[in-house]
């Protein structure tokens, strides 16, 4: 009779302790400790074999250039650097509901020459063909697979030799090895771990799907992350159409890129433009709103803000954001009040980021002031001014990175004005814009430019 093992883990890390307590001493979170049984079968076999690496000397390793494959959507490649790498695995996460398994399927289907292995252990094959239908593109070459064991996911993919396989979800995978429940700290690894190791002997890519905990991160352990070689999120607010995929780990590409993606009836529909949609169409000119040149990763948006400024009704004044960090609004407000003079201690400010979109550039700073100060005055901005800066706390216009990128996207979608601060135009080519360019030093300057 084989003995029982067990050990206990944090269901918030990962880290093994040799008994139960209250606290992780890794991650100091508290209750989050559980006992799992390990091993059944001491003698345990791997899924491939017994073949074995041998040691390589580095000069004899000819490097090639390995040809990405291309799932011929266009923010899907971007976000992974060009296409799948061979062998790799990728990690996609998202809260429920946000898309992540409509994202999947719809990258299987825009790819019919190549064939593609869906392994799905949380739907049924009628559900999976019912959202195909919604998307109304072709069948060919996807194999549907409903299954949550290791071992027939790596047999069945033998078999087939797919192009990419896709696994809906990790943490409802299991491994025969493992006598815990799915979803545990000890299954998750280990399933993972057979499915890498199979994805690299075989050179298929693997896409891994993932749910997430209730702060954000990734359920199950932290080394899942440090075992694949892309980890994604899928983010977005399920009450706006606009969903963003970045990265916060590529082995084989950049982690600044982002993906932006609209949610329709018939599924995913890719925003090449984003800026045009983030920015209201109006007849007329409404006081509050400004236009920022926001950099999103390696991407620039122009991101409308808008800001509502009025006496407070209540007595003590509001201060409500939405997409924007409230401590950040409060300073901006200090600084206002301070070194500009104006008085809104006494005034509730509301302050919105169209879109649906959570926005951390420092960039957005001076666009964020122009709007507060046009709706306090009930003055409208020009709509062909736009702004680009980051605020200090003595009232000083900041400089930021990537300026010319910043203001060529500005030009390309005919603004007239842009306003930056003055320690950008060191090594700024001013001749090639059509554009103009409005430097400024301090905050007074911009209030005699724009009203």
């Amino acid at each position: 009779m084989t003995k029982v093992k067990t050990a206990f883990f944090c269901t918030n890390c990962g880290t093994q302790h040799s008994k139960w307590s209250g606290k992780c001493n890794a991650c100091n979170e508290w209750n989050t400790i559980v006992e799992e049984v390990i091993i059944v079968d001491k003698q345990k076999k791997t899924t491939l074999g017994d073949s074995r690496p041998k040691p390589v000397l580095l000069s004899s390793i000819n490097v090639e250039e390995t040809p990405r494959i291309s799932t011929f959507d266009m923010e899907f490649n971007r976000v992974l650097g060009g296409g799948l790498v061979p062998g790799s695995i990728v990690l996609l996460g998202g809260e429920p509901g946000i898309g992540k398994s409509t994202l999947m399927l719809q990258v299987a289907l825009n790819m019919p020459e190549k064939k593609i292995f869906y392994v799905s252990g949380e739907e049924s094959y009628g559900q999976i063909k019912m959202r195909a239908e919604r998307i109304n593109t072709g069948f060919n070459n996807l194999y549907l697979y409903s299954e949550t064991n290791t071992l027939s996911i790596v047999t069945e993919a033998e078999n087939l030799k797919p192009d990419i396989v896709i696994v809906d979800s990790i943490q409802t995978t299991t491994t025969p090895y493992i006598d815990s429940s799915a979803g545990s700290v000890s299954q998750v690894r280990e399933s993972a771990a057979e499915l890498q190791r199979f994805a690299k002997q075989s050179n298929i890519p693997f896409i891994l799907i993932g749910h997430i905990t209730k702060d954000g991160s990734i359920a199950g352990p932290k080394v899942l992350e440090h075992m694949v070689d892309v980890v994604m999120q899928f983010e977005g607010d399920r009450n706006h159409g606009y969903r963003i995929l970045r990265t916060s780990k590529n082995r084989f590409g950049s982690t600044s890129e982002i993906g932006i993606y609209e949610m329709e009836s018939y599924g995913l529909r890719e925003v090449s433009n984003p800026s045009e949609i983030l920015i209201s169409h109006r007849e007329e000119s409404t006081s509050g709103v400004a236009i920022a040149v926001n950099l999103e990763g390696n991407r620039v948006l122009m991101i409308e803000t808008q800001a509502l400024v009025s006496p407070a009704v209540y007595g003590t004044p509001q201060r409500s954001t939405t997409g924007f960090d409230a401590r950040r609004l409060n300073m901006l407000l200090a600084v206002l009040e301070k070194r500009c003079g104006f008085r809104l201690g006494a005034k509730d400010v509301f302050l919105n980021i169209t879109g649906g979109i959570k926005v951390d550039d420092p960039a957005i700073d001076l666009a964020i002031v122009a709007s507060i100060l046009s709706s306090n005055e009930d003055i409208a901005i020009d709509p062909g001014f736009c702004f680009a800066a980051e605020v200090g706390l003595s009232g000083e216009i900041r400089p930021i990175p990537k300026i010319e990128q910043r203001i060529a996207e500005a030009q390309k979608l005919g603004y007239r004005q842009i306003f930056i601060s003055k320690y950008n135009l060191k090594g700024l080519n001013q001749q090639s814009s059509t554009i103009r360019i409005k430097a400024l030093s301090r905050i007074e300057d911009m209030l005699s430019e724009i009203f």
